[in-house]
């Protein structure tokens, strides 16, 4: 794209041989063409902003939704992290105590958490598990075990609460290249109502499915089973029986579909790992354990768990300086339907 200065250059050329006449720099005529260019130069930049709103390889924002509506496909919205809470009693009680709905928890960050369901500690019991999400949707609902300290108001009877386990599942939204995957992914697979693109591409464009996998004549001629996953890992009831219904809409004549919650495949993973200088092996030991814990999310549905992306992705924690992978010993190979999950997960200091 020419410069302002460019395109005021070759108007004081053309003036000069059009009219004889040599422009001074301070004079008004030279002022003006200035301000011409300038103008020109700004229609040079709209229409290569134009140009480029004009295909889904180089369009942004509003633009790109546009583009995306024309593939029958829309921009994944936020999703909220889910998990557990913990609620404790310093001593049991011969009473059961209420834990309402909505009850709101905080890690020490001030990221907030609520329950999802109204819950009871029984008498005779110190403390009770709650279905629980993050109070706001993104990725910053997503938290490592025991990072909820605090109750923003605390439930008759309960001292403390805890997340046991982590908070998983939280997106913040499909960005602009992630939309932009799925846009020319419709172009290379077209889906045509009943092949495996169809049905793929049909699934992600839930909210809530970070991963879709389709078995074609899976239960024999005539059959498509198509397993989802979350960012969180397993699909609820109704996020299944949302897509069964999406499917029986759409799907071919004589086509038994059935939607599937992905096989659990658990693994144990070891790891040991040396601190750079002047790091806490503590601090890093707990990093690495968190993202391994991140990484194992619905997204690895159908993919091998390889040793070397695990090793990228420990030696790219911050403060690693060398890492030993215990344990799996091996690439571990994954079924389409099948869903990696940890059963376990140990991280030490290598000696």
């Amino acid at each position: 794209m020419k410069t302002v200065d460019e395109i005021y250059e070759e108007m004081l050329a053309c003036f000069e041989e059009k009219t004889g006449a040599d422009l001074g720099e301070s004079c008004d005529l030279a002022v003006r063409l200035y301000a011409a260019a300038s103008q020109i130069y700004a229609l040079y930049v709209q229409a290569d902003w134009v140009a480029r709103q004009a295909f889904p390889q180089t369009a942004e924002g509003d633009y790109l939704d546009l583009h995306a509506q024309l593939r029958s496909l829309e921009r994944k919205q936020p999703t909220s992290s889910v998990g557990v809470l913990r609620f404790l009693a310093d001593t049991a009680q011969e009473s059961d105590r209420d834990i309402p709905l909505g009850t709101v928890c905080m890690t020490a960050g001030l990221v907030r958490f609520e329950t999802t369901q109204a819950a009871v500690l029984k008498a005779g019991d110190t403390q009770v598990d709650v279905p629980a999400q993050a109070l706001l949707p993104g990725s910053a609902g997503n938290v490592a075990a025991h990072a909820v300290v605090s109750m923003a108001t605390a439930p008759v009877g309960i001292r403390s609460c805890d997340n046991p386990s982590p908070f998983l599942g939280g997106s913040d939204g499909e960005s602009d290249q992630e939309l932009r995957v799925r846009i020319l992914d419709t172009f290379l697979r077209l889906p045509n109502g009943a092949n495996a693109a169809f049905y793929e591409q049909g699934a992600l464009s839930f909210d809530q499915v970070a991963a879709a996998s389709v078995l074609p004549r899976n239960r024999g001629v005539g059959t498509v089973d198509v397993v989802v996953a979350t960012g969180s890992g397993q699909p609820d009831e109704e996020l299944l029986e949302e897509l069964e219904e999406y499917f029986q809409s759409r799907r071919e004549i004589a086509v038994d579909v059935k939607v599937l919650s992905p096989e659990p495949l658990s693994l144990t993973v070891s790891v040991q790992v040396k601190a750079a200088q002047g790091q806490d092996p503590e601090t890093v030991c707990t990093g690495v354990k968190n993202a391994i814990q991140a990484w194992f999310s619905g997204e690895r549905l159908g993919q091998d768990v390889l040793l070397a992306q695990l090793g990228s992705l420990i030696y790219g924690c911050e403060g690693v300086a060398n890492y030993r992978i215990l344990s799996p010993a091996a690439d571990v190979a994954v079924d389409p339907d099948q869903l990696p999950a940890l059963s376990s997960i140990t991280v030490g200091v290598m000696s």
